[in-house]
């Protein structure tokens, strides 16, 4: 299962150039993620204030056509890997008008408690656990 987040380009979002500049698609990616999260029920306000932490490890980005002021981009997010410590979570922006692909990324993710230990959902919020469990066997890579 994955779940569609929709972005319109801001003005401040571009560069010199007209285009939206490449670090703007991994904020992109964060407001995708938090949404997805929210709509399973595993938002990270609520689990923030169930002790757990999911900072991100690693981020990557492949851009393949250019995004301008006031486009609407449509980002599927899913998720890829999850094995209850940690995660990894795909992404990909199309155009929303015209379903040109825009850019493919990915993020990795753990979860730790509030003073920075390595934390099992599996054992700590089950109920958590079979969320992600559930939401990473319906979640296949959306066709390009």
């Amino acid at each position: 299962m994955s779940h569609d987040y929709i972005h319109h380009a801001q003005y401040y979002e571009t560069d010199q150039m007209g285009c939206v500049h490449h670090s703007n698609y991994i904020r992109w990616m964060e407001e995708a993620r938090i949404h997805m999260l929210e709509l399973i029920g595993c938002g990270y306000k609520s689990m923030e204030a169930e002790g757990v932490m999911i900072p991100v490890l690693g981020v990557s980005c492949q851009y393949k056509s250019m995004v301008h002021f006031d486009d609407q981009v449509r980002i599927c997010v899913w998720l890829k890997e999850y094995n209850g410590i940690r995660m990894t979570i795909g992404y990909e922006m199309r155009d929303a008008a015209t379903g040109e692909l825009r850019t493919l990324g990915e993020s990795s993710h753990c979860f730790l408690t509030k003073e920075g230990r390595p934390l099992s959902l599996k054992r700590s919020h089950p109920a958590w656990d079979q969320l992600f469990s559930g939401l990473l066997e319906h979640s296949p890579k959306p066709q390009e």
